[in-house]
């Protein structure tokens, strides 16, 4: 997609016009589509905590995971999130729209100031998982991966005099996607890189190359963890082509004459969507700053239920010991479908994470898991190389139904 656009006088060609601007018309329309989808599911994270979302009955029939529409334009309103009423209507619609909300019966398309019942798709898994989403979706996943503090893919660096934050290295970046499990073979990798490429979710530092298995350089080009403002879906024009310190979509480079208002380095992630991130419709609540879940199904600001820290395993394991040919380990896969409250397990280590708690009454326990088992997958996504706070998040944010591949002790 920007190879056409980059192949003439440094992206700004004149002779070319026709397919540059079909070309810019379809980028500014996958940002859009990106920047509603992050602003959503920001959103949503922040209703869960609120318990804006919650199981709500109607005519002795409960929907889960819901939320009033004239409830929700209050707490809008309340927040500061939309001036009036009329403002926070177009805002949901903007979201109805784009298929990230929905009537629960699917018999009103318009958001309506009334107590009609809505849900997020995301809760009910009827989200469209077109080819843009998945792009998307896929590359969400791969940042917060690369955000985490063990990871050290993304760095400063040079290239052709030029120094830019937050960067790696194509050659490096199709490893790791490798070892992650994120694809099986690097050729499957490259392919994967190409279409986070067309879709808009990395580039080349200066817009010069397509993907290439290389020493050049690449960054996201989106900050996925920007706190976004509801009221940003109605400005059409989003700040792709100003390098500013909001804008989601410039490429930072590192200025050091003004590091602190132009540096990628200082859009740091936003703290309450760590909280959110934390606490989001889970018996797994949080428990101070380590990031370790208690089973109480407190969602408040109240006192945290301090959990035991200690480890339940009686011995260290290594992701290499499990995957060793005969090694006496069962693997299990555990479909889990959570309710009002959560799934009901807490999730600690790291390389590979262990069940560290299972409530007796909660949905896991149901599925048949079990402490001490080693967690190898979530939702088809290999984790064996990950930390707790990575899996946490992905069953955090993802859909309601998680699928769990583990690895069970023989012994035991």
């Amino acid at each position: 997609m920007e190879e056409g656009s980059s192949a003439g006088s440094g992206g700004s060609g004149g002779s070319d016009s026709s397919t540059s601007g079909s070309g810019g018309a379809q980028q500014r329309e996958l940002e859009r589509m990106a920047e509603v989808l992050v602003t959503g599911e920001q959103l949503r994270l922040r209703l869960h905590e609120e318990k804006v979302i919650k199981d709500r009955r109607h005519h002795l029939k409960t929907y889960p995971n819901c939320f009033v529409a004239k409830e929700l334009i209050d707490w809008l309103i309340e927040h500061k999130e939309a001036s009036d009423r009329e403002t926070a209507i177009k805002l949901m619609q903007k979201l109805a729209d784009r298929g990230i909300i929905h009537h629960v019966c699917d018999e009103h398309k318009e958001f309506k100031d009334v107590k009609l019942f809505y849900r997020f798709r995301k809760d009910d898994g009827t989200f469209p998982l077109d080819n843009e989403v998945k792009a998307f979706m896929r590359g969400q996943r791969l940042y917060e991966k690369l955000m985490s503090p063990e990871n050290t893919l993304l760095q400063p660096r040079e290239e052709e005099g030029v120094k830019y934050e937050r960067t790696f290295m194509a050659s490096e970046f199709l490893d790791w996607l490798v070892q992650e499990g994120e694809a099986t073979t690097r050729k499957e990798a490259e392919q994967l890189c190409h279409r986070l490429m067309e879709h808009g979710i990395i580039q080349h530092v200066s817009n010069k190359h397509p993907f290439v298995d290389s020493n050049l350089l690449y960054q996201f080009r989106m900050n996925f963890r920007r706190r976004r403002r509801l009221m940003e879906l109605l400005n059409e024009k989003y700040p792709s082509s100003q390098e500013t310190h909001d804008s989601p979509f410039c490429l930072r480079k590192q200025s050091h004459d003004n590091r602190k208002s132009t540096s990628f380095m200082s859009v740091s992630p936003s703290k309450e969507i760590k909280i959110v991130s934390a606490v989001r419709r889970s018996s797994m609540s949080s428990c101070g700053s380590s990031g370790y879940f208690s089973s109480s199904p407190t969602l408040s600001s109240s006192p945290p239920v301090l959990c035991n820290p200690k480890s339940v395993l009686k011995r260290p394991v290594t992701s290499e010991e499990l995957l060793t040919p005969g090694a006496p380990y069962a693997r299990k896969t555990f479909t889990i479908v959570g309710d009002a409250v959560g799934w009901g397990f807490v999730v600690r280590g790291s390389k590979p994470c262990h069940i560290q708690a299972v409530d007796p009454s909660g949905p896991a326990a149901a599925a048949g898991m079990k402490v001490c088992q080693f967690v190898v997958s979530v939702n088809g996504l290999n984790v064996l190389h990950v930390d707790y706070r990575t899996v946490s998040n992905l069953i955090l944010t993802g859909p309601r139904t998680i699928v769990m591949e583990v690895m069970e002790e023989l012994e035991c």
